[in-house]
């Protein structure tokens, strides 16, 4: 019973994989305009594909720009931002996510809105007829905020931005395209957390516009929950009674010995979703919406514990105390201030970093001296290159499993 168990978590775990939207050797190039432009959504569903399957070989680049429409913007017309920002890096999966700035900031205008379809769908045929095959996620607009603050006309600006989000269904209908909502969750969630607390909810979209790290982290779920992403960090029971492992998943489980204490070594093929929980605005967003069941479980259960409480260590270090009955239904170790929590954080400062060098060499060199002839400029982000390549190389080791040695000790 037990080998067969086993053998159908490990199918199940398996077919989540084979299930997700990205693939070993993809490519993702993050397009839009200033909510992109921040490299937060998109760093938080990069450090999540990265901590999740550490083995997969995926890259990402991100291309947003400040102020873009469907037209183009600061950074040039379309032709120029598409040629430039995306074809060049040859992506296989292209996310796009424009209309904030399309919209006007105005009650719906029917001339805004069928330049919107007219310019959303020049975009995804130049992209399809450059490179043929792309996976392309039309990504619904995040909300303006009329939520934790009155809308300033009626029917408020985020209503418009649902429409261009209705458009975006059915275009992605028609043509195949993954679709992400990006607008209606985070709504729920900032009514969620308005309720809870008004004036740090406020904080969450502070501008009404471009939302803050926690804003973000509701926006890169809802874009991972688009591209099937697994909810599964890593699930072990332990039955103290028999002094079996009853079943793992995501983790191999061994040198079990129950006696005063019960000690174990686990090596976690995943790693859990890197958020510091003590942090009140990422705190309340994970209060406001279902981000810790949907996409960041680690469940660890110990079944027949003699004693009323026990302490667990992971690496010597404190993770948590429990009562006998907590550890029998099974606690979440993924928001606990673990080793492998903290290895995770290790990976998204470095995911940050390399997006940081890359916005140097795009927005700090190759765009402002790209009407101008330098003789070291070539060299200049050629060596940036390598240095992103460098902090890209020590980002994938940092992920990679590690062994810990557990052990939980009564009280």
């Amino acid at each position: 019973m037990r080998v067969l168990l086993i053998a159908f978590l490990s199918a199940a775990s398996a077919l989540a994989e084979a299930d997700f939207f990205l693939k070993d050797g993809d490519r993702v190039v993050f397009y839009g305009d200033s909510i992109t432009d921040q490299r937060l959504y998109t760093t938080f569903v990069e450090s999540y594909v990265l901590t999740r399957f550490p083995r997969m070989s995926i890259s990402f680049v991100h291309s947003g720009w400040g102020g873009d429409r469907v037209s183009g913007g600061g950074g040039g017309p379309i032709d120029v931002r598409l040629q430039r920002d995306v074809f060049t890096y040859k992506p296989t999966v292209m996310t796009i996510m424009l209309g904030m700035n399309d919209g006007g900031y105005r009650a719906f205008n029917p001339d805004f809105f069928e330049r919107y379809c007219t310019g959303f769908e020049y975009i995804l045929q130049s992209v399809r007829s450059t490179l043929p095959g792309i996976r392309i996620t039309a990504i619904q607009p995040s909300p303006y905020d009329d939520v934790t603050r009155p809308p300033v006309f009626s029917g408020g600006y985020n209503a418009v931005l649902v429409r261009y989000g209705r458009y975006l269904g059915e275009l992605a209908a028609r043509e195949n395209l993954t679709l992400a909502d990006l607008n209606t969750s985070v709504v729920k969630a900032l009514g969620k957390a308005n309720s809870i607390d008004p004036e740090l909810a406020k904080k969450l979209v502070p501008d009404r516009v471009h939302p803050g790290p926690a804003g973000h982290l509701l926006m890169a779920e809802a874009l991972l929950k688009a591209w099937n992403a697994p909810m599964l960090v890593t699930s072990v029971v332990i039955n103290t009674e028999t002094k079996e492992i009853t079943s793992s998943e995501n983790t191999s489980v061994t040198s079990l010995d129950v006696g005063a204490s019960v000690t174990w070594t686990q090596e976690d093929t995943r790693l859990p979703m890197p958020l510091d929980a003590k942090d009140p605005l990422i705190a309340l967003t994970l209060r406001a919406s279902d981000f810790a069941k949907a996409l960041d479980r680690q469940p660890l259960k110990v079944l027949g514990l003699p004693r009323a409480r026990y302490v667990l260590r992971i690496d010597g270090d404190f993770a948590g105390s429990f009562s006998r009955e907590d550890l029998a239904e099974g606690v979440d170790l993924a928001l606990l201030p673990t080793p492998m929590l903290k290895q995770a954080l290790d990976v998204h400062a470095l995911t940050i970093k390399h997006n940081q060098m890359h916005y140097v060499r795009w927005r700090q060199l190759q765009v402002p001296l790209q009407d101008q002839t330098f003789e070291r400029a070539s060299a200049a982000m050629e060596s940036l290159d390598a240095l992103e390549a460098e902090m890209i190389a020590q980002q994938r080791a940092a992920a990679q499993p590690k062994a810990h040695h557990y052990e939980l000790a009564a009280e």
